[in-house]
């Protein structure tokens, strides 16, 4: 309770702060790259995706389903060396809550520099330099109702540049399921409002944005495995979350209520297929408006406790960007899913087993029917056998036959002709 008291008084100081700040554009912008190699190659729809415990940032309610902990790491190297590595780790706090810690740094090390006043070293004698941001992140998920889950999210971030600076950040979410295996949901960027303090002493802000998502699955038993959709609205509030005009360099797209197909637009989307022995294959636009923003990777799930995944992100100006991820779930590397879990859902292939061994049950029950009817065929020649002629027992091949005569002679009145008979046959 008191830690919670602290964040809290903590966020109350931030938006009081605000009010003497500077308003600004995408402060602490690093909070919002994307580490997640499966939400990347679905266009970066975060907020859509659930089971990507990567996406932490963007998608805090997702954290309602979580039935083991997992570990997840990502790394990504951008242009001019610039590199981007993450780690998270989420426990369940009992059915229906669970907990997420994150830890990241984006930078570039090893940058060249001179200092003023010096000369031109020779060759490559240079000074050295590292920029970096480090951030931390808790998160936590709860599920209200059946139909009903809760996140919120603290994030704190750390910059060394030229200069020092501390930023801070507070998200709220929530999801909600109107069928089956359709999915709304909002998320509230910012809603202590996203503050920088800089070491000369400024102070920024920018104010809170709110975004919709919305997710749907079909299964698809024939291809053996499951379809599933992703969408990630445009910001609803601000004329600068608008997509990014690259050929002008300027921000375009009206607000929902101004111009809702404009809106639209300015949104992302992917698609997934899941195949049932563990491979997914998927695709995606970053950006409706531009196909260069086209995102693709696949993702390969290992014994129930490994997952691998990997996205390929092309870019309208820059370098393309390749992204790999990685998740372990230490419980499920000992022990099977426990029944009811996500990860012990039946899928469509058992149903086909159990049609086809319900198959085999009619087969065998056929069969052993029929068996005893060759049965009943085959003991009564042996039956009627004392009734045999003399010259249908001469055969050789009939001597198997002779033994159940010989019981049956046992109480029959003359055996001892048809003896007689077949010692004169063999001999």
């Amino acid at each position: 309770m008191a830690f919670a008291k602290k964040y809290v008084g903590i966020a109350l100081v931030t938006v009081s702060s605000a009010w003497a700040a500077d308003r600004v554009v995408g402060a602490n912008a690093t909070l919002d790259i994307e580490p997640g190699a499966r939400s990347a190659a679905l266009g970066s729809a975060t907020m859509a995706v659930d089971g990507d415990y990567l996406g932490l940032m963007s998608n805090p309610y997702q954290l309602a389903n979580v039935n083991y902990a997992w570990a997840s790491f990502s790394h990504t190297e951008y242009y001019e060396d610039t590199k981007y590595d993450f780690a998270s780790a989420v426990v369940p706090l009992g059915e229906g809550q669970g907990l997420g810690i994150s830890f990241s740094r984006f930078g570039a090390d090893d940058i060249p520099y001179i200092k003023e006043g010096e000369p031109l070293p020779e060759g490559s004698n240079y000074n050295t330099l590292s920029i970096a941001d480090w951030v931390f992140s808790l998160t936590f998920g709860r599920r209200i109702t059946d139909r009903l889950e809760l996140g919120i999210g603290f994030h704190g971030l750390y910059r060394e540049m030229d200069q020092t600076g501390w930023g801070f950040r507070g998200d709220a979410g929530l999801r909600y399921r109107l069928v089956d295996e359709l999915f709304v949901s909002t998320l509230l960027k910012g809603w202590t409002s996203s503050a920088t303090s800089w070491e000369s002493g400024e102070f920024e802000y920018a104010s809170p944005e709110l975004y919709l998502a919305a997710s749907y699955g079909l299964s698809v038993p024939y291809l053996y495995g499951k379809l599933n959709l992703y969408w990630q609205g445009a910001e609803l509030l601000h004329r600068e979350a608008r997509d990014m005009d690259y050929e002008t360099d300027e921000s375009r797209g009206k607000r929902v209520w101004e111009d809702p197909l404009d809106w639209l637009s300015g949104g992302r989307g992917g698609i997934e297929f899941a195949f049932d022995f563990g491979l997914s294959l998927r695709a995606g636009l970053s950006s409706f408006t531009s196909f260069q923003s086209v995102t693709a990777g696949a993702g390969l799930t290992i014994a129930k406790f490994v997952k691998i995944d990997y996205a390929f992100e092309s870019h309208p100006v820059l370098s393309p960007v390749h992204r790999v991820s990685v998740s372990i779930s230490p419980y499920l590397f000992s022990h099977s899913p426990r029944p009811g879990a996500t990860e012990a859902t039946v899928r469509a292939t058992k149903v086909l087993t159990e049609e086809s061994e319900e198959t085999d049950a009619y087969e065998e029950m056929e069969r052993v029917s029929e068996e005893p009817a060759e049965n009943s065929i085959q003991e009564t020649p042996a039956e009627s056998t004392p009734k045999v002629t003399a010259t249908e027992s001469s055969t050789p091949e009939k001597e198997p036959v002779q033994t159940a005569p010989a019981a049956t002679q046992t109480s029959a009145p003359a055996p001892t002709p048809i003896v007689e008979t077949d010692d004169e046959v063999l001999e």
